[in-house]
């Protein structure tokens, strides 16, 4: 059995997200904080639904797509409002993973070859009101990767329907039933059941991980955490408790130091929120129960001896009670060095050249670049990219190095000035 997925959902409308159509009650003016709270929460991916009609409203809902592409740390996809090839490319360059063709369109149905072609069949996913056209429709098992069943209306019969996609060419993601949790997991055993998506899915969000945790005894595979150990396997100090070292799983800082008892080591896999022991209060606690300032669980790692653990997260807010980011700012010493993490020194030349164009300084040289305009800049990347290959044709590396070190930094200026972040180049390059 494949893994089953739980796709959350956003449907915007003027670049907001509402709910319902296009004239439902807005949710957020900031969507991409939703896209943040649903795979902060362990949803598998969310499906972005275009509501708009107009070309206005569509370039809003287009730019709404890449903030909410940039912030999800999950898979995007994006639907609605496609008539032509041209809107897929432009769904994929907002950084979303796929696009979603909507096969009660026949325009949909006439590019799907050539998105799928052109894009890769992963990308490409596709929908319908009625399970039968993912049959009836040629080229899908060939050209898509899955498919979205669409409910329209009142009229929707949820068991007649899923039993008419036991047939389909390709797996099938379907609203989340309103049903006993028994006839939910035996829905989702079945093979051509790729997962569930919809309102009930954003409902639950909160909830996911104990839904996951459901699932999986029942059987069924799901994204959820496989501890690898148990409490029992742990060393213990003389309180029964192993102490946390908490890590940003971005910038590998560490933000503080707490600890565990089995208790909310069992909460913490069970939930994907890091739950801890008070010592002072000799209580459970989650953390941001009472300040929101939660931490999502992205891995947990015992050390050698098993008596501390290291804990990967997503911050929301800061951690510290004080305010601060982390709780480790009263510097006692430090010696200075060159920091060569690449990621470090990629984002931190990157933070200088936007402040360059941000606050310019006479005589820079970034800033003459910056003042040229973009002809400029792109003629210097040019020119370093033929310095490449003449250098590649060199048998010492220094020359390359060098080179290489040259067109970084004027394709960082290019970057600036064109609004891309490093962040997005690396989730780009990441998914590659």
């Amino acid at each position: 059995m494949d893994e089953k997925k739980l796709y959350a959902s956003i449907r915007l409308f003027d670049g907001k997200a509402v709910s319902g159509d296009h004239e439902g009650k807005v949710i957020s003016d900031t969507p991409e904080e939703l896209a943040t709270f649903y795979s902060d929460n362990n949803a598998d991916g969310i499906i972005v639904f275009d509501l708009s009609k107009e070309d206005a409203e569509h370039e809003k809902n287009l730019a709404a797509l890449k903030k909410i592409a940039s912030a999800s740390e999950v898979p995007v996809l994006g639907t609605g409002n496609i008539k032509r090839f041209e809107d897929v490319k432009k769904i994929i360059y907002t950084g979303a993973m796929g696009a979603v063709l909507d096969l009660d369109r026949d325009a949909n149905a006439d590019i799907m070859e050539e998105v799928s072609k052109r894009f890769g069949k992963d990308k490409i996913f596709v929908s319908a009101s009625d399970p039968a056209e993912f049959k009836k429709r040629e080229g899908v098992g060939e050209y898509a990767h899955a498919a979205f069943l669409i409910s329209r209306g009142d009229e929707f019969d949820e068991k007649e329907s899923y039993k008419a996609l036991l047939d389909s060419p390709v797996p099938v993601y379907v609203p989340m039933p309103d049903a006993v949790p028994t006839w939910i997991a035996d829905l989702l055993k079945k093979d051509n059941i790729a997962g569930f998506y919809g309102a009930k899915i954003n409902a639950a969000a909160e909830r996911l991980m104990g839904m996951k945790s459901f699932f999986a005894e029942q059987g069924i595979r799901v994204n959820g955490f496989d501890a690898a150990l148990s409490f029992s396997d742990l060393k213990k100090d003389v309180n029964g408790l192993v102490p946390v070292v908490v890590q940003d799983y971005r910038t590998k800082e560490v933000l503080m130091v707490a600890y565990m008892d089995e208790e909310a080591f069992n909460a913490t896999i069970k939930t994907g929120r890091m739950t801890y022991h008070s010592r002072s209060r000799n209580a459970r606690w989650v953390k941001g129960e009472t300040s929101g300032h939660f931490q999502y669980l992205k891995s947990l790692t015992a050390d050698c001896d098993k008596d501390t653990l290291l804990a990967k997260v997503s911050q929301t807010g800061v951690a510290c009670h004080t305010g601060s980011r982390s709780c480790f700012f009263n510097e006692i010493v430090k010696k200075e060095y060159i920091d060569k993490d690449p990621s470090k020194v990629l984002s931190d030349v990157y933070d200088v050249i936007l402040d360059r164009k941000e606050n310019p300084k006479e005589g820079s040289y970034t800033n003459y670049l910056f003042d040229k305009g973009i002809d400029k800049i792109l003629k210097k990347v040019g020119e370093e990219c033929t310095e490449i290959v003449i250098a590649a044709k060199n048998p010492d590396k220094e020359e390359i190095k060098y080179e290489i070190s040259d067109f970084l930094y004027h394709c960082m200026v290019l970057m600036v000035e064109k609004g891309v972040t490093w962040e997005e180049i690396m989730k780009d390059l990441a998914a590659r």
